[in-house]
């Protein structure tokens, strides 16, 4: 849960944001649409740019004193200057399952405050799933496509580590041999794979209990995604090697003006608390 001494914030603005950059995408999305190849191998699309356009207008128009690290804005080159408190972009997690056509992708929006994410928004356009939270808890709605606004929605909360085994999430695009290990030593009931930043707010519904993921991942992959977990109960735990302790992860500023320093560890979102040492000493592996 969020620490009681955060103030909330008002996450109108970044819903609005979050809901536009999903008009654009569903617009590519049924049509024709052909992704290009990013210098790390990634694919891109007019959707991830036309997303990312909307957002970083928005964000300039309502809060421009605070720098804002974009996805696509970083891979050509332009990196805002080093600030304890930034926004963290992606305006479209999950471009592989875009392209695929299966609806798991995501546009994300998260504020960080000297590491912490302290609020963050995730809308899935092709299911109208959006999840929030301003840092006193945590919300979700389901909307139209053509939604200016979200409400007031419901709480979503973590679930306890249910007796009869865990459901545990997978990446659908990123499976790799060192998280199939992990899997097989925690006390599972159910594994089903999954696409995008909708993982964590599975996780945060109560719908899944735990999410690893030992492959990499950027900073705003899961920034908003974690802001999510973490108002609803749960935590995100940094995988270190050797590492014995809980520890959250945290964000950071990029090392240089290249982009640099962006990558998380590897980590283990929960939801139940509780889990924390059951899913550390399954990590040992």
């Amino acid at each position: 849960m969020a620490a009681a001494s955060e103030a909330a914030i008002d996450c109108k603005p970044l819903i609005s944001m979050a809901l536009e950059a999903g008009r654009a995408i569903l617009a590519i999305y049924t049509g024709d649409h052909d992704a290009a190849e990013k210098k790390d191998g990634s694919p891109v699309t007019l959707a991830d740019q036309a997303a990312e356009a909307v957002i970083l207008k928005g964000l300039a128009d309502a809060c421009p004193d605070i720098p804002v690290i974009a996805e696509e804005a970083v891979s050509a080159g332009h990196v805002p200057a080093a600030a304890s408190r930034y926004f963290l972009v992606d305006p479209l997690d999950g471009t592989r399952e875009f392209i695929s056509r299966n609806g798991e992708f995501t546009v994300n929006i998260a504020l960080i405050d000297r590491g912490v994410p302290v609020a963050g928004v995730v809308y899935a356009p092709a299911s109208g799933e959006i999840y929030w939270t301003g840092g006193a808890d945590a919300r979700m709605a389901r909307v139209s496509p053509d939604a200016l606004e979200a409400g007031d929605g419901v709480p979503v909360h973590v679930r306890p580590a249910p007796e009869g085994g865990l459901t545990v999430l997978a990446s659908r695009s990123h499976a790799c041999t060192r998280t199939k290990q992990l899997i097989e030593q925690l006390p599972v009931s159910d594994v089903t794979s999954a696409g995008s930043s909708l993982k964590l707010c599975l996780v945060a519904a109560g719908r899944a209990d735990v999410y690893p993921r030992l492959s990499p991942t950027m900073q705003w992959d899961i920034a908003a995604g974690h802001a999510v977990l973490r108002a609803a109960g749960g935590r995100v735990l940094s995988l270190t090697p050797g590492g014995a302790e809980a520890t959250e992860l945290a964000y950071h500023a990029p090392a240089s003006r290249d982009g640099s320093g962006l990558e998380n560890s590897a980590f283990i979102a929960i939801g139940d608390p509780e889990l924390a040492p059951v899913v550390l000493k399954a990590s040992h592996i």
